[in-house]
C-alpha cells in the first residue's frame, strides 16, 4: 500500500513540474511559432500589402501572440514602417541596435532575401521589461519590404 501510495505522489509531482514546465513555455512564442508568423505575415503582405502593415501595426489578424509580432521596414531606405511600438516605427532599419552596439537592423537588411528565411540573432529587452536577452528574428524579404518576427530563447 505504502509503495502504491508513494508512486502515485511520485506520478502527481511529475506530472505537476511537466504543466508548470509547459506554462512557462508556453507564455513566449517559439521558433516555429515564429516561422510561421513569418509566412503568414509575407503571404498577407503580398495580398494586401496596406491590409495587412495595419494589421500588424494594430496586432489583429493574428499578427500578435504572445511575444510575438511581425515587423517591416522599406527594402529601400529602411524606414520602419510597422512595428507595435510607435518609436520604432519612427526609426530606420539602419539605426537600430541592441545593447552591445550591434546593428542588427543593417543585418537584416544585408541578410533578408526574396524567397529565404534568415535569421538574425542579437539581445533585446522583451516587452514585459527587464534587462535585455538573448532574441532570434527570422526575417525575408516580400516584395519592396524586409519583415521579420523575432522570438526569444
Amino acid at each position: 500500500m505504502l509503495k502504491t501510495t508513494l508512486r502515485t505522489l511520485v506520478a502527481v509531482s511529475a506530472l505537476a513540474m511537466a504543466g508548470s514546465a509547459f506554462a512557462q513555455k508556453a507564455e513566449i512564442g517559439s521558433s516555429a511559432e515564429a516561422k510561421a508568423m513569418l509566412e503568414k505575415a509575407v503571404a498577407a503582405v503580398k495580398g494586401d500589402k496596406a491590409k495587412a502593415l495595419t494589421a500588424f501595426n494594430a496586432g489583429t489578424d493574428g499578427f500578435k501572440d504572445r511575444d510575438l509580432y511581425p515587423f517591416c521596414g522599406n527594402a529601400s531606405d529602411g524606414q520602419m514602417v510597422a512595428h507595435p511600438s510607435e518609436a520604432i516605427r519612427k526609426l530606420k532599419l539602419s539605426d537600430i541596435k541592441d545593447k552591445n552596439n550591434f546593428a542588427l537592423g543593417a543585418e537584416m537588411v544585408k541578410v533578408a532575401k526574396e524567397g529565404a528565411i534568415a535569421e538574425v540573432a542579437y539581445v533585446w529587452p522583451k516587452p514585459s521589461g527587464g534587462d535585455p536577452v538573448a532574441k532570434v528574428s527570422y526575417v525575408t524579404k516580400a516584395g519592396d519590404l524586409i519583415c521579420g518576427v523575432g522570438y526569444y530563447k
